[in-house]
C-alpha cells in the first residue's frame, strides 16, 4: 500500500479550496468556482455544470 499509479500516494489535505467570484455564462447567476476565471473562457454554475455534463448510466 502507499504506491498509487505507478508513484507514491500523496496527502490530499490542503485545506480549504481558494474560490473566485464568477458570474455563469449560462444563467447569469453570481456563483464561486475553485479557479481563477480567464478572460474570454466560459464560466458555469454548479447548476448549470451538472446540465451541461453527459448523463452516466
Amino acid at each position: 500500500m502507499g504506491e498509487f499509479r505507478g508513484g507514491p500516494r500523496r496527502d490530499f489535505d490542503r485545506g480549504p479550496r481558494e474560490m473566485h467570484k464568477a458570474t455563469c455564462t449560462e444563467c447569469k447567476k453570481e456563483c464561486e468556482v475553485p479557479f481563477k476565471p480567464t478572460e474570454g473562457k466560459d464560466v458555469f454554475c454548479q447548476e448549470c455544470f451538472k446540465k451541461r455534463r453527459p448523463q452516466r448510466y
